[in-house]
């Protein structure tokens, strides 16, 4: 049976379903290349607070990660307790806290990303690195266009 579906739908399905896979692939990779005890979750915090620098809310990264409040509460409290992240008062605006990563949490940071590194670049040569730099900017693009709706739905 033929699919009457739009021709540009077709692409979109096929373009989502190919993501989501790609997406649940490199989650599994990942997770388990990291070091014992650390959490996808977490090494994505510590990767957004290296790269960053400075101090972010706990607002800030649920916003940044598109999660609840809740959540990225738990997952900054593991983090807290593990020495990765120092949180503090801020001085300005007491209602709020300052996270930022320790030492040790850079230290974590650098054997996780050392960990992941080769799974990384086993994806890398095995698609070739001009391919992957041709669609870099289209998957920018496209993240920079999904994180922007999404704000516009928090928003509204």
């Amino acid at each position: 049976m033929p699919d009457s579906r739009d021709p540009v739908d077709q692409l979109a399905i096929a373009l989502f379903s190919e993501m989501f896979m790609a997406d649940h692939l490199v989650r599994s990779r990942i997770g388990k290349a990291l070091p014992k005890g650390m959490e996808l979750s977490q090494f994505s915090i510590l990767h957004h607070l290296a790269r960053c620098g400075g101090e972010r809310t706990p607002a800030d990264l649920a916003r940044a990660f598109h999660v609840s409040r809740g959540a990225m509460t738990n997952t900054i409290g593991r983090l807290q307790r593990a020495g990765f992240i120092h949180v503090r008062p801020d001085w300005d605006d007491a209602r709020k806290k300052l996270v930022a990563i320790s030492p040790s949490g850079r230290k974590a940071w650098d054997m996780a990303l050392a960990s992941v590194a080769p799974v990384l670049a086993q994806a890398v040569s095995a698609i070739g690195e001009e391919r992957l730099r041709g669609a870099l900017p289209v998957m920018r693009e496209l993240r920079q266009g999904l994180d922007e709706a999404a704000k516009d739905e928090e928003t509204s």
